[in-house]
């Protein structure tokens, strides 16, 4: 239940909205459901089953109506299914049957006649978030847009007995052009509401960066490949396949960390949603696993004939493992920020940024050939990142869209933002590469480039995975 307030004393109303499943025909959340926990029924419900469920929370990032939850005591995704298990024995839901004044009703929209269907034909009814296209199939009657839109209400944080709120739930900042006053002109603010929580955190955000590193050392291992070194064994053959594995493990066990069932990580392979990216990126990364195995045994093997024949193959596979997450977050249609075409791109060029980090650092402990083309890699990866990343900023977005960028660069996350992901992860390792391509040598300047460029792309994409999910939903 929320409750908003508008008008201006004395001429002011307070109104109720209940923010619940909207029981879409077109369910973002079963799409990306790994393991078709969440599913319809044959009456068309929405339902989940808790045995499936691994915790991944996706579901919760990609309803747009902040329907979903994970329930402290079962550690899975629930929502309102209607209450389904009455439906299904001819009783109604237990909200209709409770409420007195008959403020909601539940029927069948597929039958002309039933009385949910005349009130939708012929009353003025709203749905919320319309623009999301998931073809919600819960109307509210006589509500005002103030009252379904988060993005148009301030938050009351006044100490107000009603003020259920938290710091974490943004309200609408002036200086950014925005103001408590909806599209009519009524001047509202939310009164009553839930906490704003936070799915994805730093486990994700490190996901990101450190299967850009497994990726982007066999990026440029390749390359190594494709410039006549194949006969290298150590720095071409032996230790960027291990490099790899190494980050490729870390980047599994940050996964699985992540999961509120992480016991159940199997059901990725055996209960697997193909419509969900978080299944097809599973198998991406196991190929590409299996692939840097091949290329370890033929650098151990000192097969140069053997790794020409991988190059391709693995660096098709390792720009896989770098982009999918671009389309796993497309399928996050509540975070508007993350459904910017530019994520892929972005994420492509952060795998070249460090892959040129990753064998800049391996050039300090053994001898790296054509130590200038690795710094060339790592300066075109950091420029090409900060063209991207630019471009994304200054490009116009939805109302969520604007107030996550105003989060990230000039909110709560810009500190993080500016200072960690611009000049630690772009400007310094920008300048540094240039010196030591000018200066000739310069491998200790390289290495540490390198490392700020890591430690900075964490910077950015934890503001950027946080950000995302700072604008309310409900």
């Amino acid at each position: 239940m929320k409750y908003i307030e508008t008008g201006s004393f004395p001429n002011v109303a307070r109104k109720f909205n209940v923010m619940r499943c909207n029981q879409c025909d077109d369910a973002p959340c079963m799409k990306i459901c790994p393991t078709s926990a969440l599913y319809r029924a044959d009456n068309g419900v929405v339902d989940f089953q808790d045995e499936d469920c691994i915790g991944c929370k996706s579901c919760m990032n990609a309803c747009p109506y902040d329907a979903l939850y994970i329930n402290p005591e079962t550690m899975t995704a629930h929502k309102c299914n209607m209450c389904n298990h009455r439906l299904e024995v001819g009783l109604l839901p237990s909200c209709q049957i409770v409420c007195p004044t008959e403020a909601i009703k539940i029927g069948d929209l597929d039958d002309p006649g039933s009385e949910i269907s005349r009130i939708v034909a012929r009353d003025d009814v709203a749905v919320r978030a319309p623009e999301q296209n998931t073809k919600p199939k819960v109307y509210y009657r006589g509500a005002d847009q103030a009252s379904l839109d988060p993005t148009r209400t301030a938050i009351a944080n006044d100490g107000m007995i009603w003020a259920d709120t938290t710091p974490s739930h943004p309200s609408i900042p002036v200086h950014a052009g925005h103001r408590p006053i909806d599209e009519e002109g009524v001047i509202a603010r939310t009164a009553y509401t839930t906490a704003h929580h936070m799915t994805w955190k730093e486990k994700v955000s490190g996901y990101l960066v450190t299967k850009a590193v497994a990726a982007g050392v066999m990026l440029v291992a390749a390359l190594m490949v494709l410039l006549g070194h194949a006969d290298v064994q150590a720095a071409v053959g032996v230790v960027p396949p291990m490099v790899a594995g190494v980050f490729l493990g870390i980047t599994g066990v940050l996964l699985v960390a992540d999961l509120k069932q992480p016991g159940r990580f199997h059901y990725l392979l055996t209960k697997g949603n193909w419509s969900s990216w978080l299944v097809k990126g599973a198998y991406v990364l196991m190929v590409f696993g299996a692939l840097s195995g091949l290329w370890w045994i033929g650098g151990l093997l000192d097969s140069p004939g053997l790794l020409q024949w991988l190059a391709v193959p693995t660096a098709l596979a390792a720009a896989a493992t770098a982009g999918y997450t671009a389309y796993l977050f497309a399928q996050c249609e509540g975070r508007d920020l993350w459904q910017t075409p530019l994520l892929l791109p972005v994420l492509l060029a952060q795998a070249v940024t460090a892959g040129g980090a990753a064998y800049a650092i391996m050039d300090v402990f053994m001898d790296v050939p054509s130590s200038d083309a690795v710094r060339w890699v790592l300066l075109a990866g950091v420029a090409a990142t900060a063209l991207l990343i630019g471009v994304e900023l200054t490009s116009h977005g939805s109302r969520s869209v604007e107030l996550a960028v105003e989060a990230m660069t000039r909110g709560r996350y810009a500190n993080q933002f500016w200072w960690g992901g611009v000049v630690l992860g772009l400007v310094v390792p920008a300048v540094l590469v240039v010196i030591a391509l000018v200066a000739g040598g310069g491998t200790v300047l390289a290495a540490i480039a390198g490392l700020c460029a890591l430690a900075g792309m964490f910077a950015y994409e934890d503001s950027f995975v946080r950000a995302g999910q700072s604008v309310p939903l409900s």
